[in-house]
């Protein structure tokens, strides 16, 4: 009776771990066939689905010149506030504000006073401390004098020609005189005022030559180097050009940018400092297109570029650099350098989505050489036509091109 029990029960474990297996196998070969379903199901849509027609421009990159623009201003080489040495009254001050000066012209002038009879009082001593240390000479030749009595004269006489010099310099520091050619720009004193020796005079600017400074980022500082020419265009509109001659070996921590200067020769005073200024510096040449702003797209990381596609019509996005503006378009680096450009409906396809694209412009490309691939035409075009970039236009979902 046990051995019954005993068989029953292990004859229903065997069953329930048969049934147990199967069901597993089942589970996965339904999940197998369940996956493989759903793959064929949505390449049978793909494939059923009309890829969406786009109209199409092929632009052929042609060799353009990189240009760094900078925002600066225009800025005077130095200014000096030039300062009395001396104390007294003002006598004459030959300048007004605006004037041009040359170096060592006289700006201000102040009273002799005392100091031409302190002079000649200087010029007295001399005299005589030159005929004591003669004298003294005279009589240690004959005897009747030391040798601390010579160094003694000697000493006076010394100390006479320093008290002439400083009486001399005096009379010179009366005129304070302009340290280089330039332009006055302020002045500090007027006739018959009494200044102390450190008063301000006249302030004077150098004019010639002008600099323009501004800030590059530590992308563009590596390309520049001294003596690049440089241009600016002025607010005025005028534009003008020197040689670049300072590049600032380290940043700003809150801007991370390099300060430059630009040397403009300004030998007529006809530039003035503090006018804002556009600057380009021209740098190395770049294979680049001319595209619509229009075409402007944004990736998943927010940085510009343009839908293209490749020869398979599937559409690819390439990020580009913003090189010049044109009156047609915008000059771009880092399109391929044939590129087909969707000028219609890229804002309706994503990167690797198959199109219909319909082409507005085909060119033959050049046979290549017998040991390459045989000879093939392709949509292409030297340069995308203005009329081709200002039909740009959006397209309503749905529509299709024509």
């Amino acid at each position: 009776m046990r051995t019954t029990y005993i068989t029953s029960i292990v004859i229903a474990l065997v069953l329930a771990l048969w049934l147990w297996s199967g069901q597993g196998n089942s589970d996965d070969t339904n999940g197998m066939a369940s996956l493989a379903d759903q793959n064929r199901e949505q390449a049978r849509v793909q494939e059923d689905a009309a890829p969406t027609r786009v109209r199409v421009v092929v632009s052929e990159a042609a060799e353009r010149q990189r240009i760094i623009k900078v925002r600066g201003k225009t800025i005077h080489k130095r200014t000096v506030a030039v300062k009395t040495e001396l104390s007294g009254k003002i006598v004459n001050r030959p300048v007004e504000r605006g004037m041009q000066v040359v170096k060592n012209d006289i700006l201000c002038e102040i009273s002799v006073e005392d100091r031409q009879v302190s002079l000649v009082e200087a010029q007295a001593s001399v005299n005589q401390s030159r005929i004591e240390y003669q004298g003294a000479l005279r009589l240690k030749q004959k005897g009747f004098n030391s040798q601390t009595a010579i160094a003694g004269a000697k000493a006076r006489l010394a100390t006479a020609h320093a008290n002439l010099a400083r009486r001399q310099l005096d009379l010179q520091k009366l005129q304070v005189r302009a340290p280089f050619t330039g332009l006055v720009e302020d002045v500090h004193q007027e006739i018959g005022a009494y200044v102390t020796a450190g008063s301000n005079c006249a302030t004077i600017v150098d004019m010639d030559p002008m600099l323009l400074v501004g800030r590059v980022s530590e992308r563009d500082v590596v390309a520049l180097s001294l003596t690049q020419t440089a241009s600016g265009m002025l607010s005025n509109g005028s534009t003008v050009s020197g040689p670049l001659t300072f590049i600032g070996q380290t940043s700003d921590p809150a801007t991370r940018t390099y300060p430059i200067e630009i040397q403009l020769p300004n030998p007529n005073y006809t530039l003035r400092s503090g006018i804002t200024t556009e600057i380009d510096i021209p740098v190395e040449n770049v294979m680049a297109q001319r595209v619509s702003p229009a075409l402007f797209a944004l990736d998943d990381e927010g940085a510009i570029g343009v839908r293209t596609i490749d020869a398979n019509n599937v559409v690819e996005f390439h990020n580009i650099e913003i090189l010049a503006d044109a009156e047609e378009g915008v000059w771009v680096s880092g399109l391929p350098n044939l590129a087909r450009i969707i000028v219609v409906g890229q804002e309706l396809v994503t990167a690797g989505e198959r199109v219909d694209p319909v082409f507005e412009n085909k060119i033959a490309k050049p046979a290549l050489p017998k040991s390459g691939p045989a000879t093939q035409t392709l949509d292409a075009s030297a340069q995308m036509s203005s009329s081709s970039v200002s039909k740009v236009a959006a397209i309503p979902p749905g529509s299709s091109i024509p």
